[in-house]
Formats: C-alpha cells, sequence, structure tokens
C-alpha cells in the first residue's frame, strides 16, 4: 500500500511555505508528489473558463506547457473535473489520455497504466486538477482515500494562493498604470507649463530644474496667487516620483485637532468618530510627493510631529502602538515670511530649516516684465475651449491697461479678470465669428497705476514736536501712510506691503485716520 506518511506532509508544507514565488511552490508541490506516489508523470493544471491550462509538470515533454486543454473534448479531464473526490481510472479505461505520446520516457500510444486525476476545489470552487500516471497498472488503487483528499487540499490551496497573488500583483500592476494615467492626464488638464520668458521667470526655471531630480524638501514661497502649486506639480513631474502620486494638503483648512489624524491616519476607536481604520496623507503620499499648502498656518504642536516624521521618515497612525516606515518627499509652500515668523516664535526654527532645504521663491506678477501679454494669451485660449468660442483677442488698448495695473492677487487675479472679460465679450458679441475683447470688458481697477505723466502728490511733512501725543500720533500714522501710497503709486496692496500689514487694515486704518485716494490719484484729507 503506497502511504503519504505525516512526515511528507510536513515536508510538502514547509517547502511551500519557504518557496519566493509561484514557480518554487508549484515545483515544491510536485516533488513531493512524486517521492510519496509512484508515478511517471505528474501535471498541474488550472481551470481558466472551459479549458484546463498547464501550470508544472514533470516526466511529459515540455511543449506541454504551452497546450490548452479544452474540457469537452478529453473526457478523462471531463470527469475529473465534474467529480468533488479523487478519480482513478481502470487500467482498461478506453477513455483516451491526453498525455498519449507526450511522456519523455515512452514514444507512441500509452499501453495499459495508471491514471488519476483530483479535482482542486476551494471553497467549492472547482480550481484546476491534478493528474499523475504510471505505467505500472493499478498502482493508485492502494493509496488510502483520506490521503488522496489531503493531498488534493493541499495542492488545492497551493493553486488558490498562487491565483490570489497573481491577481493581486495584476490589481497592482493595473493600479500603477492607471495612477501614472491620472497624473497625466492631471498635468495635461492642469496646464503644466510654466507661462513666462521675463528674467526672474527664467531664474525660477533652472532652480527648478536643478533641484527637482533630487529627493531635497524644498520650501516654496510667494504671494498668494503667484502658483504655487504649479511650481510644487512641475518639481514633483520632472522629479523621479512622477509615476507615483502628489497628494496635496492645505494645511490652514484641516481643523487643528484632526491634523495628526489628516497627516498620520489612525486606527477606528482611536477617538470619538473614528469609525474605521484611516490612512493619513503620508501614507497616501509613501513613495511620491507630499505637498503641504499654507505649512505657515501648522500650529506649533502639529509642527513638532511633522518634523519628526520628517527627521526619521516614519510616522506613527493615532491609536496606534507601531512605528511605520514611509519614504516621501516633501514640498511646503507658504505665502509668510517663515524667517520672521521664526523670529517671532510662531514657526519652529528646526523644522523652517529641515524644510528649507532647498527654498524657491516665486517672483509677483508685477516683477515679471512682459509676462502678464504671454500669461492673457495662455488664458484666453483657455477660456475660448471652455466658452467654445471660434476665436477670441485682445484689442490693441487692452495690453498697455493690463501693464499699468499692479496685480496684487498676481497670475490668479489676472486669469480672473480674462475670465470674466472673455464672458463680457461673448454676452456682447454674439454672431460674430471673432469675439474682441475691450478695457471695458476687463474693467477698471481701483489702485491702477496713475498715468506716466501724472505729477505725484506732495509728500505730507512730519508733525511738529508741539503737537500732542494723540495728535503727533496719528499726524505721523497719516504721513507715513501717504508716503507709503506715493512711493507705491497709489497701490493700497503695495503700499500695505511697505508698512508690514494687511491691505484691509490699511484701508480700515486710512479711512479713520480721514484719508482717502481719489481716481484722479491724489491724496486728500476727508
Amino acid at each position: 500500500m503506497q502511504d503519504i506518511s505525516t512526515s511528507s506532509l510536513i515536508d510538502l508544507t514547509v517547502g511551500l511555505a519557504s518557496s519566493n514565488n509561484d514557480q518554487e511552490r508549484f515545483d515544491s508541490l510536485l516533488n513531493t508528489i512524486r517521492k510519496t506516489i509512484r508515478c511517471d508523470c505528474v501535471a498541474l493544471l488550472s481551470l481558466q473558463g472551459d479549458t484546463l491550462v498547464p501550470l508544472a509538470m514533470q516526466g511529459l515533454a515540455r511543449d506541454t506547457l504551452g497546450r490548452r486543454f479544452v474540457i469537452n473534448e478529453h473526457p478523462r479531464f471531463a470527469e475529473i473535473c465534474a467529480a468533488s473526490s479523487p478519480v482513478i481510472f481502470d487500467a482498461d479505461s478506453e477513455l483516451p489520455d491526453p498525455f498519449d505520446g507526450l511522456l519523455i520516457d515512452h514514444h507512441g500510444d500509452l499501453p495499459m497504466h495508471s491514471c488519476m486525476g483530483l479535482p482542486l476545489i476551494f471553497g467549492e470552487k472547482m480550481l484546476g486538477a491534478l493528474t499523475l500516471d504510471s505505467l505500472e497498472p493499478n498502482v493508485f488503487h492502494s493509496i488510502p482515500t483520506r490521503n488522496l483528499e489531503v493531498l488534493s487540499a493541499i495542492a488545492a490551496s497551493t493553486l488558490k494562493m498562487a491565483l490570489t497573488f497573481s491577481q493581486l500583483e495584476y490589481q497592482a500592476k493595473q493600479s500603477k498604470q492607471l495612477l501614472e494615467e491620472l497624473n497625466e492626464e492631471a498635468w495635461e488638464r492642469d496646464g503644466g507649463e510654466m507661462i513666462g520668458n521675463s528674467e526672474p521667470m527664467r531664474a525660477l526655471k533652472s532652480d527648478i530644474e536643478i533641484v527637482a531630480p533630487s529627493d531635497f524638501n524644498i520650501l516654496i514661497h510667494g504671494e498668494t496667487g503667484v502658483g504655487k502649486e504649479l511650481v510644487a506639480r512641475t518639481l514633483h513631474y520632472q522629479s523621479t516620483r512622477r509615476q507615483q502620486p502628489l497628494v496635496y494638503v492645505n494645511c490652514a483648512a484641516i481643523p487643528e485637532n484632526l491634523i495628526e489624524s489628516e497627516l498620520f491616519g489612525h486606527v477606528k476607536g482611536a477617538f470619538t468618530g473614528a469609525d474605521k481604520n484611516r490612512l493619513g496623507k503620508f501614507a497616501l503620499a509613501d513613495g511620491g510627493t507630499l505637498f503641504l499648502d499654507e505649512i505657515g498656518e501648522l500650529p506649533l504642536a502639529a509642527q513638532s510631529k511633522l518634523l519628526r516624521a520628517l527627521q526619521n521618515n516614519e510616522i506613527q497612525p493615532v491609536g496606534k502602538d507601531q512605528i511605520q516606515k514611509i519614504n516621501v518627499r516633501v514640498l511646503a509652500a507658504t505665502n509668510r515670511d517663515l524667517k520672521l515668523e521664526v523670529e517671532n516664535g510662531k514657526f519652529r526654527a528646526d523644522l523652517y530649516h529641515r524644510l528649507s532645504v532647498y527654498p524657491i521663491s516665486v517672483p509677483p506678477l508685477k516683477e515679471r516684465l512682459g509676462d502678464v501679454e504671454l500669461l492673457t494669451g495662455f488664458f484666453l485660449e483657455q477660456v475660448r475651449r471652455k466658452l467654445g468660442i471660434s476665436q477670441i483677442k485682445l484689442n490693441p488698448n487692452v495690453v498697455t491697461h493690463l501693464n499699468r495695473y499692479a496685480w496684487p492677487g498676481n497670475v490668479r487675479e489676472l486669469e480672473h479678470v480674462i475670465n470674466r472679460a472673455a464672458l463680457k465679450a461673448k454676452a456682447r458679441s454674439m454672431g460674430k465669428a471673432v469675439v474682441s475683447v475691450t478695457i471695458d470688458d476687463c474693467g477698471q481697477f481701483d489702485d491702477a497705476l496713475p498715468p506716466q505723466n501724472q505729477t505725484k502728490a506732495t509728500t505730507i511733512e512730519l508733525p511738529k514736536e508741539s503737537a500732542g501725543i494723540r495728535e503727533a500720533t496719528e499726524e505721523y500714522q497719516r504721513a507715513l501712510i501717504s508716503n507709503a501710497l506715493v512711493s507705491a503709486d497709489y497701490n493700497w496692496a503695495q503700499a500695505a506691503r511697505e508698512l508690514k500689514t494687511d491691505r484691509a487694515n490699511l484701508i480700515r486704518l486710512s479711512k479713520r485716520l480721514g484719508l482717502s485716494v481719489t481716481k484722479r490719484h491724489s491724496l486728500s484729507r476727508e
């Protein structure tokens, strides 16, 4: 009696567990079978639709791996696949053997021999078959049925594991390809090109080209609306991580009590409302790039946790004891002066230095001489497609009008102005093949620069020493504001920057002090 010993089954299990890939597992399975059961050939086949496909074999011609056995064309295979337990064919069975002429050591038709098939069933689902052939008749009849059932279960588990791994690998590959396509689509859709040929823009593009291929953390700083997010996308797209995700986080939009969970994730039950495990932004960006916009808005407590993640390349989800290693490149952006924030104790100096390995400054639009016209053309073409306009152009005097404005809202403000102007022009030009944008379509700008030949207002004298404290203080404030406005050509935003205050606060203070700027750009006391 051929018996499959317990030690053989243990050896089989250990061999399967120590294998590194599917082929090694299949070979280990067949090796153990041939050591314990006398047979001249053994084959492992996977059921794919109505066909059995060889995955591994021993004792059969190599070309057998390339064959595909349609079940209803092979009666023995059909009987095996229809059974729920091992099938042992009689030595004198008239059913043709699918492996006739394929045995390595035997040519021509098979003589009377032993043939057995084990249906591989996992969870009531047919996965394939394991077949054994021996030139010695009736050799398989002496094997206990229980042993064959155990062998069948192990083989089915091995095949199930292999199929699962293959499916997971396929899904991972498919997900990676999908991610790459989505990254490419987002890059093209959102506009990947940085428009501008001015000297500041050439310097910015040069910096990006230098640092993008590295893994350095980068601090991107610049005024609101200059295009810091576009710079971050460009850095990612030109890096070696371009095929991995670029994950965006608006630090200013996250409630303080949820910042740690948002960045590092949490486990179910970590806090009230945590009803399931959740990956943080760092985990989602693993292998890719994490863009932390408005980094200056992070509270100090969150800054310390972010610093630890950057220093050690590891995170700890809220409510979880284990540390998770991550590989993330961090790009941070802010419109604040972080050096000043560090001096004022509002931003950690060590985090600032950790982020600003290679700082990049994005120039404001007012410093980009000649770029307004190029950007206008870019935005006009975008809005033309969105609005379904055949052709749209600018009247000759529009560019001059746009260039006289200081653009405190930078590129974002210019884009909004062009979009509004195109809508107005389209409504006014119904039925025309070419839509022309005029100055009236763009609208008047409250703090437009004065004409070049206009005389500036006279600088207000500082208060005399004989004035009282309150009067002297107010008069001194008037003088400072007036001088800043004159210096800034009556641009409220620029004057506010010179005085290191907010534009809205400056306007409110000026009204309280009785200062106003008229449309003809002269300074007056109300």
